[in-house]
């Protein structure tokens, strides 16, 4: 069935709106319009989340999307029959079907739709807000996963930031460079990771990616390195642990000062019940 007018133009308006995570307050703003327009009790809450609520009943129903993206402008422009555009797919698009589906309210059944901020972000406050509040009996997750396909699980998230520290040196002085260095803690962590949540399905085994490495010295007097670990942690795994192996793991020479940092917040593996 081919969507309505109405719903094309509430995709491609809330795709035109850029609307990167910690900068959405324009594109919230929009929706919440946008959905009082279609009969929605609609209102931004505390965390900044865009929230539209249709119908009454004993059931409650909570479709969650979120409204930020990551970085990058793509311009929107439709080909064909597919909207291309930052955010059309990850998570804009899910986000206006859910608006979509649910403007026809179902007897005995309260929807709240929630375009939910910082999903992209480790903060990933619109949703952590929302898990504050009383659960409802059944929530609906609009994140990509296939038009065949229904996700029920999510890998944990940890990012961990290890920063070195150490007076600088002339170039020509023996021993490690302080990038040197921190390509050695990199490979002491990711060794120690080889063998945890070795299951042979992807959703076992345990991610332990580099994300960045930047090393150098910006004034002369000191050399700096900061490396960015980030890792997808299956069930059975606690992220606190691998924080603590990280830590023990991060040590370099008596003279460089190591300092590892945890980024946002420590996300467990979760399934649906």
């Amino acid at each position: 069935m081919r969507p309505s007018e109405a719903d094309l133009d509430l995709v491609r308006g809330l795709v035109e709106i850029p609307s990167v995570s910690r900068r959405e307050g324009e594109a919230v703003e929009w929706l919440v319009a946008r959905m009082a327009e279609r009969g929605f009790r609609a209102n931004v809450d505390d965390a900044g989340n865009a929230v539209g609520e249709i119908g009454d009943g004993p059931v409650h129903v909570v479709l969650l999307g979120h409204i930020d993206t990551v970085p990058g402008e793509i311009p929107v422009r439709i080909e064909g029959d597919e909207l291309v555009g930052r955010g059309a797919v990850d998570a804009k698009g899910p986000l206006a079907a859910f608006i979509a589906a649910a403007t026809q309210p179902i007897p005995g059944v309260r929807v709240t739709v929630v375009g939910a901020v910082e999903e992209e972000s480790p903060s990933s406050r619109g949703a952590r807000h929302r898990a504050t509040l009383a659960a409802p009996d059944w929530c609906v997750i609009g994140e990509p996963s296939g038009w065949d396909a229904v996700t029920v699980a999510y890998k944990g998230r940890l990012t961990l930031h290890i920063a070195l520290s150490r007076e600088a040196r002339h170039g020509a002085a023996p021993g490690a460079t302080v990038a040197e260095e921190a390509l050695a803690v990199w490979e002491r962590v990711r060794k120690s990771t080889a063998d945890q949540g070795s299951g042979n399905r992807s959703f076992e085994r345990l991610d332990c990616r580099l994300e960045s490495i930047e090393a150098g010295s910006a004034d002369g007097l000191v050399e700096r390195a900061h490396l960015r670990i980030g890792y997808r942690v299956p069930p059975g795994i606690d992220p606190a642990d691998l924080e603590r192996a990280a830590e023990r793991l991060a040590t370099s020479d008596g003279h460089t000062h190591v300092v590892v940092t945890t980024q946002g917040c420590r996300y467990s593996s979760s399934r649906a019940q």
